[in-house]
């Protein structure tokens, strides 16, 4: 049976104060990242300093600098809530609360949301919906901010979901406009190799794809014609190399009742300028998903929402959590339903089905989508 007990937790450590800095003593969070039946991350990030870049034109700017802090937590009891507080000061500001994941199967809900980016008004109200839903997680598709080496994007993103991330885990994805950040890196810790990863929640899988791979800037002498030609091949050994890792936890994890995979680009399109590209990355993966029975995979990058159904899967494009919406103008043979709208998805799984309700910025529902539970080969 659930433990719904709250247990007190106090992580007794020094923070090191900083000069001058009296109060505010955490910047962001605390916020809580890997999660367990016995393990918990708590992380948070300190102002470290400030620094004024100036240009040719006299026009300063101030930028700073932050400090990133984590803390493990092991020996924890599944499926129970326990009270963190990072400071052990009596004050609220390093307080906070999580549950650790079940043992066994039992019913839980998480929630899919996708490119945050811009907009930070619909970001905002995106999460106060989903917040109402209380999940045990979130997984964001990517493009979680404009420009992931813009401080100030990550500052906007922070102060958005600060109540929120202090009792969910949050579960990014790596998009294009992550850049491939450092502060991408410093501001979460993530299982594996932190650029693609899985975790387990009771009987169920969730697998998170870096699409974007280790590809860099195209160097400026590129001619117009062999653009596409690198930007295709300079991480294809990468990427190849992250194909033959999923095989492996697909084939490790093949008792799995359900199981959900994320990526930040689609392998269905119905943007006209992107299907060729989505061509192209279905034609990568080849049929992983349906041998294997993947019940769902979800991505961004297209702003809007998508549902496609192949060969047992359903691809799923959820990208209205904060980026400027995309027209529909290519609707494909695979398409079950489509809308440009600000939405997120919130996923109950069951013992025997999972049930993906996707409403939209006003907390209505529009689709709703049933799986059954796997039955094991």
């Amino acid at each position: 049976m659930k433990n719904t007990i709250p247990i007190t937790l106090f992580l007794f450590f020094t923070i090191l104060q900083l000069a001058g800095q009296t109060s505010d003593k955490i910047a962001f969070g605390p916020y809580i990242q890997q999660m367990s039946t016995k393990d918990a991350t708590i992380c948070w990030s300190t102002l470290e300093g400030e620094m004024t870049i100036t240009d040719i034109a006299g026009e300063k700017d101030t930028i700073r600098e932050y400090k990133q802090h984590k803390i493990h937590l092991a020996n924890l009891e599944p499926d129970t809530e326990y009270v963190y507080d990072v400071l052990n000061d009596g004050s609220e500001e390093g307080k906070g609360k999580l549950r650790t994941y079940p043992d066994k199967s039992i019913p839980f809900n998480f929630v899919a949301i996708g490119d945050t980016r811009s907009r930070n008004n619909v970001h905002k109200r995106i999460i106060e919906q989903v917040g109402k839903l209380n999940p045990r997680f979130i997984v964001n598709s990517g493009d979680l901010v404009a420009n992931g080496l813009s401080m100030r994007d990550w500052e906007s993103f922070f102060k958005i979901n600060k109540d929120f991330m202090t009792n969910t885990p949050y579960y990014p994805v790596l998009g294009n406009h992550e850049k491939d950040s450092p502060y991408y890196y410093d501001f979460f810790d993530l299982p594996n190799n932190e650029r693609y990863y899985y975790f387990t929640v009771g009987d169920a899988l969730f697998v998170v794809l870096d699409s974007e791979g280790l590809r860099t800037t195209i160097p400026a002498f590129t001619s117009e014609g062999m653009e596409d030609t690198y930007w295709e091949e300079s991480g294809i050994e990468y990427l190849k190399k992250q194909k033959e890792w999923l095989e492996q936890v697909l084939e490790l994890n093949r008792e799995a009742g359900f199981v959900f995979i994320f990526q930040h680009t689609p392998l269905y399109s119905v943007k006209k300028s992107r299907v060729e590209e989505s061509k192209k990355v279905r034609a990568f993966w080849g049929d992983i998903f349906s041998r294997y029975g993947v019940q769902v995979f979800l991505n961004g990058h297209d702003h809007h929402y998508h549902h496609a159904y192949d060969k047992g899967v359903h691809f799923i494009t959820s990208a209205g959590a904060g980026a400027p919406l995309y027209d529909i103008d290519a609707v494909q043979p695979e398409t079950l339903n489509y809308k440009k709208i600000e939405h997120f998805i919130n996923v109950e799984v069951e013992q025997d089905e999972a049930v993906l309700h996707v409403f939209d910025i006003e907390g209505n529902e529009f689709d709703t989508i049933k799986v059954e539970r796997r039955t094991i080969k």
